[in-house]
């Protein structure tokens, strides 16, 4: 079955022209979706993995109208091939069914390898030199007098979670993990 994914990122844009390719292309279903690109988890993609069977072909007007980023537009892809689905982009003329297709796939997916292996290195050394700056990484130290104040405060059950946070600066979570870290220490006793 040829099923067609047509996608628009706001309810005010027309997805005609999307449709119109799609049947003009052969598609015997077509998956229709208003929603932003920048959200991997859509109703209309989960649609559309729902609806597609091995030997299916999907095709799609751009292949933006899968994403806006690259890695999220090529897991979707990968995610079609290893389900045995061919792929089609009517603009790019991406079509995994040739040889050609195939290639261009594949080039995408060493690219997009590639980005992720920058975006790793220069996240790596943005760390080393905020550390020769001097700078402390993660989270920040808690203030142990701070929070035996706030462990009193919660003891003495005269104040609200809520003044606890706002009187010794330790955040609520801080709060409950000291709590929950001091009921389990009891247990162990």
């Amino acid at each position: 079955m040829i099923i067609g994914y047509a996608r628009v990122s706001t309810i005010d844009q027309n997805i005609d022209r999307q449709i119109g390719m799609l049947n003009e292309y052969g598609c015997e279903k077509i998956v229709e979706e208003k929603f932003t690109g920048t959200v991997k988890d859509r109703k209309g993609l989960h649609q559309l993995f729902d609806v597609i069977r091995k030997g299916d072909t999907v095709v799609v007007e751009s292949i933006s109208r899968l994403g806006r980023k690259t890695l999220d537009i090529l897991n979707i892809i990968q995610q079609l091939e290893e389900m045995g689905v061919q792929f089609i982009s009517l603009k790019e003329n991406m079509d995994t069914r040739t040889s050609t297709g195939k290639a261009m796939f594949q080039m995408m997916c060493v690219i997009a390898e590639l980005e992720r292996n920058l975006i790793a290195e220069r996240v790596k050394e943005g760390l080393e030199a905020s550390k020769r700056r001097g700078k402390t990484l993660g989270r920040p130290k808690l203030d142990k007098e701070k929070l035996a104040v706030a462990l009193r405060m919660y003891d003495s059950e005269e104040y609200s979670i809520k003044e606890i946070v706002s009187a010794t600066g330790i955040s609520q979570g801080s709060l409950y993990r000291a709590v929950n870290r001091r009921k389990l220490e009891e247990l162990k006793k």
